[in-house]
């Protein structure tokens, strides 16, 4: 993600459609926006998602914690279900396991999001369980449910393979 991305990340942000009935409200401004990526954390990045015609649709995030990385992910309501975020899923994992020490690659996703939980089976990852109320969205917390994938359960390459 570059600054010239920035303001279409506010306006995704600000649109409660982006992230759908399974994310939190948002509302930033670009002043906000810039001052979070100045000072994102050295083990966070956040990257576009992109059509091979470059248009933009949506974007993916790493946060490492310990030997283990958190990834999150959104893509516009009308670029949804057509493989796009499993792609930019297989494509970030195999980037961690190739360039780092990481143990595990895990993501939460709202139980009821079975969209969100196929991209991430799809991409080789393990449902491990429900962690209780660890989101809250719309006035109220809610489940999500876990997933992983680790290092000896990624075997090789998936983005390699195409």
């Amino acid at each position: 993600m570059e600054k010239a991305d920035l303001p279409l990340v506010v306006e995704w942000a600000n649109n409660p459609e982006f992230g759908g009935e399974y994310e939190p409200l948002e509302q930033v401004t670009l002043g906000e926006i810039e001052r979070w990526l100045d000072q994102l954390p050295s083990g966070e990045k956040w990257f576009m998602i992109e059509k091979k015609d470059g248009t933009k649709i949506g974007h993916i995030m790493q946060k490492a914690v310990n030997k283990h990385y958190t990834i999150g992910y959104r893509v516009l309501p009308a670029e949804r279900n057509k493989g796009y975020c499993t792609e930019a899923v297989q494509l970030l994992v195999d980037y961690l396991f190739l360039s780092a020490n990481v143990v595990r690659v895990q993501a939460e996703t709202n139980p009821a999001n079975r969209a969100s939980q196929r991209v991430l089976e799809k991409a080789g990852f393990t449902k491990e369980g429900v962690i209780r109320k660890s989101v809250f969205i719309r006035g109220e917390w809610r489940d999500g449910v876990l997933y992983s994938i680790l290092r000896d359960e990624w075997k090789t390459p998936r983005i390699l393979k195409k």
